[in-house]
């Protein structure tokens, strides 16, 4: 499970590093770099949805001190 969430996170960043460069050197063409914003707010939605489902069915434990 821990693989699944680092590469979430990679995604997730990946994404928004494409929304970047689009920015950048987007010619106009806002669409691409919304399509782009669009992936990483859908992204971090199941990525937050996968962590609550995971600790409900005890797949995360949380610390203890």
């Amino acid at each position: 499970m821990r693989y699944v969430v680092i590469a979430m996170l990679i995604l997730i960043v990946g994404s928004l590093g494409s929304a970047a460069v689009h920015m950048v050197r987007g010619r106009g063409d806002s669409s691409r770099m919304a399509k782009a914003l669009a992936w990483r707010v859908g992204l971090s939605v199941a990525l937050f949805s996968l962590l609550m489902v995971g600790y409900y069915f005890g797949l995360f434990k949380p610390h203890q001190l």
